[in-house]
């Protein structure tokens, strides 16, 4: 049976069309038959005219579930957008970085035919990532209900108006303050907006959930890290009229009035993204982030194994001291007596 790959582009920008046409013809001339959507292949073709090699179009000569594998040209708001169409059908995506930083992409633009390479010789693994079920409440009635890869982030609807809520872990209130938004992420969505709210870090295989206030006026409204199985909560407050808006993953939103209540728990269908490299996940923070790491020396060389065992117990010998070293008083008495007669 004939492989095919769906090549996903950004056919907005000059480079990604470029991108989607070199992908196209390398992976033909490795035996897979390219996939595209008919819009986006419109697109390349009214840009270069007609393609030399034969692309399927998704939907009209192939469905989605006989994709082998996604790939994604363009940064991590086009891999995001990839994930909503193969969610449900298990395949998995492997993202080319055309973007800026491409956090969730796993190569970059100059590594194009190298990539290639690596699909058609099934050189890549493939990982799973946690996901967030999202509802919104309204007056006891259920009005969305959508899913995240990164994050559910409640924002103030008004520039000049603060935004009153209170967060809420396990049915359990946690505490309430004025703020520009709440941010409830995963880790993979923990290097997006909550990192730049402020929150922290977590590696992808750590299973969390993130909750992180977005300028909150509040002594105690710091970034907090709960279990995967909790249930979390964000209700707008009725002290002020102010509106307020839930976006997910910066592509799906909806407004919220004051009294609405968001609801996120981790939900059951991950997104599964190929890898080719088993880069640590440090590294790739470095390298995305462009950290400093000058004057790192690396770890210690192993040295050959010592015995760990018992440490024997040298008792050295005391020398043997006259008494009258031993009593210096004695000695002095024993000198100041007169000489015997004989």
């Amino acid at each position: 049976m004939s492989r095919r790959v769906l090549v996903l582009a950004h056919t907005g920008r000059e480079e990604s069309l470029k991108a989607a046409w070199e992908a196209c013809a390398q992976l033909h001339a490795s035996g897979i038959i390219p996939v595209m959507q008919k819009s986006e292949l419109g697109d390349m073709e009214g840009f270069f005219g007609r393609l030399e090699q034969p692309v399927e179009i998704l939907h009209d000569h192939i469905q989605l579930p006989d994709v082998e594998l996604v790939m994604v040209l363009g940064g991590d708001g086009t891999i995001l957008r990839a994930a909503e169409l193969v969610r449900e059908v298990d395949v998995p995506l492997l993202g080319v970085n055309l973007g800026h930083v491409g956090f969730l992409a796993e190569s970059e633009r100059a590594d194009l035919a190298q990539t290639v390479e690596w699909i058609a010789s099934r050189e890549y693994t493939v990982e799973e990532r946690m996901t967030i079920d999202v509802q919104v409440w309204v007056r006891g009635h259920k009005i969305w209900h959508t899913w995240a890869l990164n994050e559910a982030a409640i924002e103030k609807g008004n520039r000049e108006r603060m935004l009153e809520v209170v967060t809420e872990v396990d049915e359990r209130p946690l505490t309430s303050f004025g703020c520009d938004g709440v941010v409830l992420a995963t880790p993979t969505g923990s290097t997006a907006y909550a990192f730049s709210a402020g929150g922290p870090v977590v590696w992808p295989e750590v299973e969390a959930l993130l909750i992180v206030p977005i300028s909150a006026h509040a002594l105690f409204a710091k970034p907090l890290v709960v279990s995967p199985r909790s249930r979390l909560a964000v209700e707008v407050l009725n002290r002020t009229d102010a509106q307020g808006v839930l976006w997910c993953d910066g592509r799906r939103s909806v407004d919220l009035p004051p009294g609405a209540r968001v609801e996120v728990t981790r939900s059951a269908t991950p997104v599964r993204l190929a890898r080719t490299h088993q880069t640590p996940f440090s590294a790739r923070l470095v390298r995305k982030f462009e950290l400093p790491i000058h004057g790192w020396r690396g770890p210690v060389p192993q040295s050959e194994a010592v015995n760990t065992g018992p440490v024997p117990i040298v008792r050295t010998p005391r020398p043997m001291t006259p008494p009258s070293a031993q009593h210096p008083a004695a000695a002095s008495d024993e000198e100041s007596e007169p000489p015997t007669e004989k």
